[in-house]
């Protein structure tokens, strides 16, 4: 199941490489390290499918994938508590 930002969502990558996502609707803001970064342009690469988009990180970074994938899964479901993201169903 794809996920997706929330509508109203917006994404800035920052001059340090960090990437700080707003929603307009809550205010929730949360900034992402680098690696966060990456994922979040991965996952939008990938139209919110986590498994490709782990499997891409994981080939260009050489680690497992299902370790990618769980790293990816912890993310995400810290920016969905934020508000920031949602599982289209």
């Amino acid at each position: 199941m794809p996920v997706r930002p929330e509508p109203g969502l917006m994404a800035t990558v920052m001059a340090d490489g960090q990437l700080e996502l707003f929603s307009e609707q809550s205010g929730a803001r949360f900034r992402c390290s680098r690696v966060g970064t990456a994922m979040w342009i991965a996952l939008r690469q990938h139209d919110g499918n986590l498994d490709a988009a782990a499997r891409m990180l994981a080939t260009l970074w050489d680690r497992h994938p299902d370790h990618m994938k769980a790293d990816m899964d912890l993310w995400v479901g810290e920016l969905r508590d934020a508000g920031l993201m949602r599982n289209e169903v």
